[in-house]
């Protein structure tokens, strides 16, 4: 499959970028095209064994590549912790921090190690543990923060009187909240940067429609096979009709992760529905407009997690 690379990133020789969920697919594609500019790329993976493969792809396409594999399971806060104990030890600055990894629609209603359910825990509880733990890294760097939304968020709300989808679990809704809470989180984030002089920029970035795995055929969640929208995601960007291929839907979020001017921005496909087609700034989904919204998830959300995010 074409990749359809339209953007040309800078120089980014010196720079120490970390991107979740890049042991295949979009994330990947985020991981090498960041390698391929130069940049020192921090892969943190559940599967050991999907990670090595990674990184010798993205080796094999960038020969000079500087890839460091390390060991996370957003869904356990043991493991994240673990993670930003190792990185801050090392103590190298951190440029950018792209919350790319997520889990999609299992079948019934399961839970991370720590009892949140598998979705919210994973895409979002996990991502703002981890940048707390990693905040001193990416402060010292003046960093960037990049977290990954989705179309299925344009039409999503918090559940606030029943978060964890433990009274009414809708799979696809359960997925909407926890994708619009990684939006809000960043957002808030940027706010509390600005407001406490953090030097931490923050934006959101959203793939539009790709085929990948999150909906491919998952066992370890319950998915036996592929699902009827994964292949019909799968023939349609085979053939160009409003879906990208991986290497297109790594780009918003590559744009948000280099470019200066979009502190703040979202970022997105510009094509016919925001599903495919050139990155560029979009306007905020009336979802991401509920400031309030975003100030009280990021305190729940430190409360559930159980350190502070400063």
């Amino acid at each position: 499959m074409a990749r359809n690379e339209q953007l040309t990133l800078p120089d980014l020789g010196g720079r120490r970028v970390l991107v979740t969920g890049a042991s295949d697919g979009i994330g990947l594609e985020i991981a090498a095209r960041f390698a391929g500019a130069g940049a020192e790329v921090v892969v943190p993976v559940r599967n050991r064994d999907k990670g090595t493969a990674a990184v010798a792809e993205i080796v094999d396409r960038h020969p000079d590549a500087a890839v460091v594999l390390e060991d996370l399971d957003l869904a356990s806060l043991a493991s994240v912790a673990a993670l930003g104990e190792r990185l801050r030890a090392e103590g190298t600055p951190l440029d950018v921090v792209v919350g790319n990894a997520g889990v999609m629609n299992p079948p019934q209603r399961q839970r991370t190690r720590d009892g949140f359910e598998l979705q919210f825990g994973t895409n979002h509880l996990g991502h703002v543990a981890l940048v707390g733990e990693l905040l001193p890294l990416l402060r010292s760097a003046h960093g960037r923060v990049v977290m990954q939304s989705s179309v299925a968020a344009r039409r999503a709300s918090i559940r606030w009187d029943d978060l964890q989808s433990e009274r009414d679990y809708d799979v696809a809704r359960a997925y909407a909240q926890s994708k619009l809470a990684c939006a809000l989180f960043a957002l808030e984030l940027g706010r509390r940067s600005r407001a406490g002089g953090w030097g931490v920029s923050a934006a959101v970035s959203h793939p539009g429609v790709a085929p990948t795995n999150l909906l491919a055929a998952r066992p370890e969640i319950g998915r036996s096979g592929d699902t009827v929208s994964v292949r019909m995601i799968r023939w349609l960007s085979a053939r160009g009709i409003l879906a990208g291929t991986p290497a297109s839907a790594a780009e918003p979020a590559l744009l948000a992760a280099t470019d200066p001017s979009l502190d703040g921005a979202f970022v997105g496909p510009t094509g016919l529905g925001q599903t495919s087609g050139p990155a560029g700034r979009r306007e905020p989904w009336a979802p991401l407009l509920r400031d309030d919204d975003a100030a009280r998830l990021w305190d729940v959300s430190e409360a559930l997690v159980g350190r502070t995010v400063s």
